[in-house]
């Protein structure tokens, strides 16, 4: 498994640094090209550029009383769960074929419960001793 990470292109991980007005103040937000090409795809939906689209995820996160202290961290996240929502069929590709993010997130808690209520569920195997592991 590990081969499908190191053996991609060097190019995914090479950080790039963009400067971007937000309230009247430049910022420089230093990400990984990977980063970046899922920024633009995200920003490309909401017919927005990666200015419009940071400035608009900064103001609404604070509107919902996030502390933002590591914005960087927090693009990253959001990229993240932007993949993994469309790996879970929550969200499309296309533009215009989504749900509503209210949908959306309540699809998701639901999933969420769901899964720890079979976590909690499912019975607790413990190694025997004569088990090696290799870490």
């Amino acid at each position: 498994m590990c081969r499908l990470f190191v053996g991609a292109s060097a190019d995914l991980w090479e950080s790039q640094t963009r400067s971007v007005r937000m309230d009247g103040m430049v910022t420089s937000v230093r990400l990984e090209k990977m980063f970046w090409t899922v920024l633009e795809e995200i920003a490309e939906k909401d017919d927005l550029n990666i200015p419009q689209l940071l400035h608009q995820l900064y103001n609404e996160s604070i509107d919902e009383g996030h502390d933002l202290g590591n914005f960087t961290s927090f693009l990253r996240v959001c990229c993240l769960r932007y993949l993994n929502l469309q790996l879970q069929g929550f969200l499309s590709k296309e533009q215009g074929s989504n749900l509503k993010p209210e949908e959306i997130l309540a699809l998701e808690d639901e999933a969420n419960r769901a899964l720890e209520s079979r976590k909690a569920a499912a019975p607790v195997v413990l190694p025997r001793k004569s088990q090696k592991y290799i870490l």
